[in-house]
C-alpha cells in the first residue's frame, strides 16, 4: 500500500459513510444474466424527442459556453411560471430560483448554506439514501424519525415535536416519498407546518416526484400558509420528464438562502450543463402531454404490481405517487437483505432491501415499477415462485 492510500489521509466523514445499498444491488445485478431489475429509480422511457432536439439545436447554434451561474434566465422564468401554474407558489426568477446539476446538488447546496457544525437536521425514515449522508458531510447531525406501515409511513406531527432539541435547524421532507410512494396531503401538511412554524425550522422539501401523483392533486409544502418563506423547494427533470442522465434540477426559496446557495454553486459547479438547460426549457414549454402519457402508464403498472404482490401474500398498500411500491416481506421470515439477495440469486429479480432506507424499512423491499408491463409480469411470476419456495 502506498503512503497516499493510508487511511490517515482520508476524511473521517467519508471513512464513516456506508456505500449506497441501492448501488450495491444494482452493480451485483448488472454482473448477472437474465436479471429483471426493479431496483434503480429511473424511468424506462427515453427522453422525449422534442427535448433531445432542442438540445441538438442549441449545440448547432453554438450555445456551448457557460450560462449565468443561476441558470439561463429564460429557463428560470419558465420554472417560475411552471411552479405558479402547477402548485400555486410564486418565485422571482431573478433571485429566488437556481438551476442545479440534478436535485441532489440542490439538496447539497441547501444543506451547505444553512447548516453549521453540530446542528441537527431531521430526516424521515424510511427516506432516500442520500439525505442523512448529505447532512453528515456538511457537518450536521441527522436525526431520524421512524415512520411505520401502520400510518402508511406518514410523518406524524407529534414525532417532530419529540425529535426537536435546541440544536434542531431543519427538516427534510419528501412527498411523494422515495421509497414508499406516500403522499402528504391537506390537513397532514397543515399539522406538520404548525410544528415547523412553532419551532422556527427550515424545510427542505424534495418534490422531485410531484408530477407523479395519481388519485390526489399534488400540494407543494411551500404553498401551505406561512411556509413559503421558510421552505427550500427542491425539484428537477429526472423523474417525471425522463431526463435522469441530463442531470438537471432546481431549487426555489427565499432570496437570502438562494443567494447563499448561489455563492457555493459559483465556486463548486459554475453552472448546470447548457445543452441540458435547453432541453429542460423545451420540456416545460411543450412537454406536458409527454409527462401525462408516462404518468398514465406508471399508474397502470402500479395497479398491476400492487394487486400481484397482495395476491401472493406480500402486503402492499397503494402508493399515492412516485413509481415505487414498498411491500412487507415479513411473512417470509427473512430479513430485507436476505430476501433481496436470495431473490436475486434464485430468480434473477433485483429489488432493494427496505433497510437501506432506514431502520423502519426493515421487513420491506422497494420495487420500482418504472419498467414495461411485460417485464413486470415476468418479475411478479418469479417473485411469487420464490415466495412459494420458502
Amino acid at each position: 500500500m502506498s503512503r497516499l492510500e493510508r487511511k490517515t489521509y482520508l476524511s473521517e466523514k467519508v471513512e464513516q459513510l456506508e456505500p449506497s445499498g441501492i448501488r450495491r444491488f444494482f452493480d451485483l445485478a448488472s454482473s448477472m444474466e437474465n436479471v429483471i431489475s426493479l431496483g434503480v429509480g429511473e424511468p424506462d422511457f427515453v427522453t422525449p424527442w422534442s427535448f433531445i432536439e432542442a438540445s441538438y439545436h442549441s449545440l448547432e447554434q453554438g450555445y456551448t459556453a457557460y450560462t449565468a451561474n443561476a441558470g439561463m434566465i429564460e429557463l428560470r422564468h419558465s420554472i417560475s411560471q411552471y411552479l405558479e401554474e402547477s402548485y400555486n407558489v410564486t418565485y422571482d426568477p431573478e433571485n429566488e430560483i437556481i438551476v442545479t446539476v440534478g436535485a441532489s446538488q440542490a439538496i447539497d447546496l441547501a444543506l451547505r448554506a444553512i447548516v453549521n457544525p453540530g446542528e441537527e437536521v431531521i430526516v424521515v425514515d424510511p427516506s432516500f439514501v442520500s439525505y442523512a449522508p448529505a447532512v453528515s458531510l456538511n457537518g450536521g447531525v441527522p436525526i431520524k424519525i421512524q415512520t411505520t406501515a401502520e400510518f402508511d409511513f406518514k410523518l406524524q406531527p407529534e414525532q417532530i415535536e419529540q425529535a426537536i432539541t435546541p440544536r434542531t435547524k431543519a427538516i427534510i421532507l419528501c412527498s411523494p416519498n422515495n421509497p414508499t410512494g406516500t403522499v402528504l396531503e391537506g390537513e397532514e401538511l397543515n399539522q406538520i407546518a404548525s410544528v415547523i412554524e412553532k419551532h422556527d425550522l427550515i424545510v427542505l422539501s424534495d418534490e422531485i416526484y410531484a408530477e407523479l401523483t395519481y388519485e390526489e392533486e399534488y400540494t407543494s409544502f411551500a404553498s401551505v400558509e406561512k411556509m413559503e418563506e421558510r421552505t427550500i423547494l427542491i425539484s428537477g427533470f429526472s423523474k417525471a420528464f425522463a431526463m435522469t442522465g441530463w442531470r438537471l434540477g432546481f431549487a426555489a426559496g427565499p432570496p437570502g438562502i438562494m443567494e447563499a446557495m448561489l455563492k457555493i454553486h459559483q465556486y463548486t459547479m459554475m453552472c448546470a450543463p447548457t445543452m441540458a438547460q435547453f432541453a429542460a426549457l423545451e420540456a416545460l414549454k411543450n412537454g406536458k402531454k409527454n409527462v401525462n402519457d408516462m404518468k398514465k402508464s406508471y399508474e397502470q403498472r402500479r395497479n398491476y404490481v400492487v394487486n400481484a404482490l397482495n395476491e401472493m401474500g406480500l402486503t402492499c398498500s397503494l402508493p399515492g405517487g412516485a413509481f415505487y411500491v414498498f411491500p412487507s416481506i415479513k411473512r417470509t421470515g427473512l430479513s430485507s437483505g436476505a430476501f433481496a439477495e436470495q431473490l436475486l440469486q434464485q430468480e434473477r429479480v433485483a429489488v432493494v432491501p427496505g433497510d437501506v432506507f432506514g431502520e423502519s424499512g426493515e421487513g420491506h423491499i422497494r420495487c420500482s415499477y418504472a419498467t414495461s408491463i411485460k417485464q413486470l409480469e415476468e418479475a411478479m411470476l418469479r417473485i411469487n415462485r420464490f415466495v412459494e419456495s420458502i
